[in-house]
C-alpha cells in the first residue's frame, strides 16, 4: 500500500482553449449543483494525460459520459465535469497538494467487480465501503459507498495535504463560501457539489499546475463579480476575465496561497 493510502486511511488559458457526506440534488446526469450564496458551485477537474486515448477509456469505464459544449469536449459525472488534455504530467497525485479526489458509488462491491472486469486498477480500501482506484499517470481516486445515491458514480470530495489546515479552511470560506465543518476525522469545507477535505502535510508538497490534476474548477454565477471580490481581498489573478464565444463560456484563473491552481468558469455546462 502506498504512503498516500496509509496516510488517508489514518486520518493555463491557452491550454484550456486548445484542448457527499453532503448530498446535493441534481436535475440531470450532467447538471452541476445550484450555487451557494456566494454564487459558487463545483465545476470541473482538469487532468493531464500522457496517453489521451487511454485516459478517455479510463473515464468511460469509470462511469463518466462524453459530452460537448460547443468545441469543448468533456466528461460528465453528476456534480462535476472532467476535462483532459494530452500532456506529460510532471507528477502523479503522490506528493502534490491534492493527494486524491473522491467519488461516491451506490455499491462498492458492484463497482469493484465492474471495474476489475474493465481492466481498471482498483483495490479494496482499509475499511468496508472504501476502494482505491489507480488511474493513468499516477492519478489516485478514492471511492466511498453511499447507498442513497441513484447514479452509478457521483462527485464527492477533493482531498488536500496542506501545511496549514485552519488557514486553508478559512481562505476557501472567505473566497468561495465553503462552509467549514468536519468530514469524519478531517476538517473540511462544503461548496455545493463537493466537499473540500484538508489533511495535515507531514512533508513539503508541490503545486498542482503541471501535475496529473493540473487544476480544479469552480462554476460561478457572475464571474466578473467574483473576480472583483477576489481582487478586493488581495488575490492576484493569473488570468483575468476571458470569453470563449464558441462555447458561450467565460473563464479566469488564479492560484490559492498554497499552490492549488484554480479555474473559474461561467457557462461551462452545455445549454439545452
Amino acid at each position: 500500500m502506498s504512503k498516500i493510502h496509509s496516510v488517508v486511511n489514518l486520518k493555463s488559458f491557452l491550454h484550456f482553449i486548445v484542448a457527499l457526506l453532503f448530498s446535493t440534488p441534481f436535475h440531470s446526469f450532467a447538471q452541476l449543483a445550484a450555487p451557494n450564496n456566494d454564487g459558487v458551485a463545483m465545476g470541473h477537474l482538469h487532468f493531464q494525460a500522457s496517453d489521451i486515448e487511454a485516459s478517455n477509456e479510463f473515464w468511460e469505464d469509470l462511469g463518466a459520459t462524453s459530452i460537448q459544449n460547443g468545441p469543448l469536449s468533456m466528461y460528465a459525472i453528476p456534480g462535476v465535469f472532467i476535462l483532459v488534455r494530452e500532456a506529460e504530467p510532471s507528477n502523479g497525485s503522490d506528493g502534490t497538494m491534492i493527494i486524491h479526489v473522491g467519488f461516491h458509488v451506490p455499491n462498492v462491491n458492484a463497482a469493484y467487480d465492474r471495474w476489475i472486469s474493465s481492466g481498471i486498477d482498483v483495490e479494496r480500501g482499509g475499511f468496508p465501503g472504501q476502494l482505491w482506484v489507480n488511474g493513468p499517470d499516477g492519478l489516485l481516486i478514492e471511492i466511498l459507498e453511499n447507498t442513497e445515491i441513484n447514479t452509478p458514480i457521483q462527485m464527492h470530495h477533493i482531498h488536500w495535504e496542506t501545511p496549514d489546515i485552519e488557514a486553508m479552511q478559512n481562505w476557501y470560506y472567505e473566497m468561495f463560501g465553503a462552509v467549514p465543518g468536519m468530514r469524519a476525522i478531517f476538517q473540511a469545507g462544503d461548496i455545493p457539489g463537493v466537499n473540500l477535505t484538508f489533511n495535515q502535510a507531514e512533508t513539503p508538497v508541490m503545486p498542482t499546475q503541471g501535475t496529473v490534476l493540473d487544476h480544479i474548477g469552480f462554476e460561478v454565477s457572475d464571474l466578473q463579480a467574483t473576480i472583483a471580490k477576489l481582487e478586493a481581498a488581495g488575490v492576484t489573478m493569473d488570468l483575468g476575465y476571458r470569453e470563449i464565444p464558441a462555447a458561450n463560456l467565460a473563464i479566469a484563473f488564479l492560484t490559492d496561497p498554497w499552490g492549488t491552481y484554480i479555474e473559474l468558469t461561467q457557462g461551462l455546462e452545455p445549454q439545452d
